[in-house]
């Protein structure tokens, strides 16, 4: 027994080499133990133990500053580190709603509440990671969040940065009246900007809106100075509006006097249609008031003008209208001595359109002027004694013998309008002589005839004054008593007439009517 033990303890340990694999002990020495000695402890033993020994289980750290990292770039990184899937995609959704009322509504709550679902989700994650959640991330990670929270805050910061520059040209541009500029620098607001800083977005958008109103606006007024007066209505509705928003003055007044420059317009009877309707505006705010100057400018010239162009189309009734403006409006104004002229023209030309109107319808009898006399105030003064031309209608029979070097051609010409009633067979005028005639197959023998001279009614005008200067009868002598007369009966035959007419000559007829020529 002795000996064996101290083989056994004789007998060297065989030390493996690194990285070789132990020699399993002796079978029967294993089997001797097992039958007689104790029974054998692995746990104490070098060869029980497991080659290589197993490296102990790493400790999961906790990192909170990674998670809060990761969830400041509001994309989920640090619920994502956490494991936690769900969430990641509640805050990433909750985000996106959120910038999404921001775009709709563009308030500053929109923004407080976007700010206020970053602080929750960044703190959440930060407690979750204190509160020693087992999925905890590895400090690791904290790089790697703290790199795309940095890039996410860095392009907001820069698109904000670049949206207030914007804002700041749109600004300027606005201030100097500049629509052109305000709607290039708008241009330039693409949707990044917009969603890093949505309301300096919006309030360049106003402006540039209000610049389109304005272009809308300047289109309409250029129709406006055609006399289009419902352009003219519309194109300064919109001004107004625009100048009820603060801000607009500038480009308003640029509007405003981009139209006021064009004026006049080479016709001038349009520029009057426009210049009229701005004296008639009652503008209230300030910047709309300049239109008065320039009315003031341009009114006079373009009235005088166009009641020129008017009376060289024989419009005078316009052209008068025109030329009364401008006394009324403007009596101090250099030109109102030329309106002066210009309306008493064009009066006069009213007067004789009016006198030739009512001579026109005469058709070989009395035209209307014999029963609604005009005036014609340029008309030659009738002159005692002188040979009155004058205009003669009526009663051809006599009228037409009257020499022609008494008559006008033209009621220009003409002093005078002698209207002669026909001549009928019971208007006699007074008595010249009574004589005897005998008709043989007459009844009753010798018949008594009285001559009368022939009794015309006339009425004369003065044309200049359109008064009546002679109402009366005109009696033409003539011969009478001729040895013979002739006469008409149907039946019995009783003899001549008691009354008839004198035979007048052309001498007779001239003599009654030459002192109406000659009195006027």
């Amino acid at each position: 027994m002795n000996r064996e033990e101290t083989a056994m303890d004789a007998t060297p340990h065989a030390t493996p080499e690194p990285g070789s694999e132990p020699v399993p002990p002796d079978v029967g020495e294993h089997d001797a133990t097992s039958h007689g000695a104790a029974p054998h402890d692995a746990a104490s033993d070098d060869w029980g133990a497991p080659w290589p020994p197993p490296k102990p289980p790493r400790e999961r750290t906790y990192d909170p500053l990674a998670v809060a990292l990761g969830n400041a770039s509001l994309l989920g990184v640090g619920y994502l580190f956490l494991g936690r899937r769900l969430l990641a995609l509640a805050q990433v959704a909750g985000a996106v709603a959120l910038v999404a009322v921001l775009l709709g509504r563009a308030e500053p709550w929109c923004e407080f509440a976007v700010l206020g679902w970053w602080l929750l989700t960044t703190a959440h994650g930060w407690y979750l990671a204190r509160r020693g959640d087992p999925r905890t991330t590895a400090r690791g990670y904290r790089l790697v969040a703290a790199g795309l929270t940095l890039v996410v805050l860095l392009t907001v910061g820069l698109l904000r940065l670049d949206a207030a520059g914007i804002e700041d040209d749109v600004t300027r541009a606005r201030e100097r009246g500049d629509c052109a500029a305000v709607l290039a620098a708008q241009d330039q607001v693409g949707f990044g900007q917009r969603l890093a800083d949505v309301r300096a977005a919006e309030r360049g958008e106003a402006t540039a809106d209000a610049c389109r109103r304005l272009d809308t606006a300047r289109e309409d007024l250029t129709r406006g100075l055609t006399g289009d007066t419902d352009a003219l209505d519309s194109g300064f509705a919109t001004l107004t509006e625009v100048l009820e928003e603060a801000g607009h003055d500038a480009t308003v007044g640029t509007t405003l006097d981009t139209f006021l420059g064009r004026l006049p317009v080479s016709d001038a009877c349009r520029t009057a249609e426009v210049t009229d309707w701005l004296r008639e505006r009652k503008p209230r705010h300030h910047v709309l008031r300049r239109t008065a100057d320039t009315v003031r400018r341009v009114a006079p010239q373009a009235l005088v003008t166009c009641a020129d162009d008017l009376g060289g189309d024989s419009e005078w009734e316009h052209a008068r209208e025109r030329y009364r403006q401008l006394i009324d409006r403007y009596p101090d104004n250099a030109l109102s001595g030329q309106a002066r002229k210009g309306a008493h023209r064009a009066t006069l030309a009213i007067e004789l359109a009016t006198v030739r109107e009512r001579l026109g319808d005469a058709y070989g009898g009395q035209p209307a002027y014999c029963s609604e006399p005009a005036k014609y105030s340029a008309a030659p003064a009738a002159r005692e004694g002188a040979t009155n031309r004058a205009l003669i209608y009526g009663n051809d029979e006599y009228t037409d013998r009257l020499p022609k070097s008494w008559r006008a051609d033209d009621a220009a010409k003409a002093a005078l309008v002698v209207c002669v009633d026909e001549t009928e067979a019971d208007d006699k005028g007074s008595a010249v002589r009574t004589c005897p005639y005998e008709a043989k197959n007459a009844v009753g023998g010798v018949r008594q005839v009285t001559f009368h001279k022939i009794a015309i009614p006339v009425k004369v005008y003065a044309l200049r004054t359109g008064k009546l200067v002679v109402a009366r009868t005109l009696e033409i002598g003539g011969t009478s008593c001729p040895q013979r007369i002739e006469y008409e009966y149907y039946g019995i035959d009783s003899g001549p007439p008691s009354d008839v007419l004198v035979k007048e000559t052309t001498a007779d007829v001239r003599a009654a009517f030459e002192p109406l020529i000659r009195r006027g």
